[in-house]
């Protein structure tokens, strides 16, 4: 997901986020061959919500396999110290999940890391220059996916795109109707989950679709 640093800009991909509970580890991971296979997809966020550690790392343990024989990034949500002790190639943090150092401190140079930003360009801007790897605005959209406090303009991935290097991914109620805009702006990667995971058509459809919409 690294962002090079020649002028033209490089095609918005795809980034997928679980459901926060997977009931059936078994019976999604089969579905995340399908959407895997169905198209480009940049990286997979692990988030799940409110569970013991150990249903995160066993969740870590079948899922992230499939990813990374793709050269799919997997990237665990919250929890820096489990990223680390699963080995995930990085960690996504919000606001309140710690600090970009202490997470880089326990990771390493190489992992991804990147930071909730609300619809705020400061807090942004803040995570750059501690050293994350990806910013994150959103909600776009209205969500079922999770409860929405902040609500983002388009006009701020434009602003991004214009003035800093490090990529931008739009998140909140994304799916194949308004991803391709949301490319035009500036995103760098679109973050969906529930457009894909409960899509009438299955998740290797609504993978199609979405990379179809931001190639558009």
């Amino acid at each position: 997901m690294t962002k090079t640093s020649v002028p033209a800009r490089l095609p918005c991909r795809l980034y997928l986020i679980t459901p926060p509970t997977i009931p059936d580890l078994p019976a999604f991971a089969d579905r995340l061959v399908e959407a895997l296979g169905a198209g480009d997809v940049a990286a997979l966020q692990i988030r799940l919500k409110d569970v013991p550690d150990a249903e995160v790392r066993r969740a870590v343990e079948v899922l992230a396999p499939l990813a990374q024989a793709r050269d799919v990034a997997v990237i665990l949500n919250d929890r820096a110290d489990l990223a680390k002790a699963t080995g995930c190639d990085g960690v996504h943090l919000g606001q309140q999940d710690g600090s970009v150092s202490e997470a880089r401190r326990l990771l390493g140079p190489d992992a991804m890391i990147g930071v909730t930003c609300h619809d705020s360009r400061h807090l942004a801007m803040e995570a750059a220059e501690a050293g994350a790897d990806y910013v994150a605005f959103g909600a776009f959209f209205p969500t079922t996916t999770k409860a929405v406090d902040y609500t983002a303009s388009p006009d701020v991935l434009t602003i991004w795109q214009e003035t800093m290097e490090i990529p931008c991914v739009a998140i909140g109620g994304i799916d194949a109707s308004n991803a391709g805009a949301l490319a035009a702006a500036g995103a760098d990667f679109v973050a969906v989950s529930s457009a894909v995971w409960s899509h009438p058509a299955g998740p290797a459809e609504a993978v199609r679709d979405l990379n179809a919409a931001i190639r558009a």
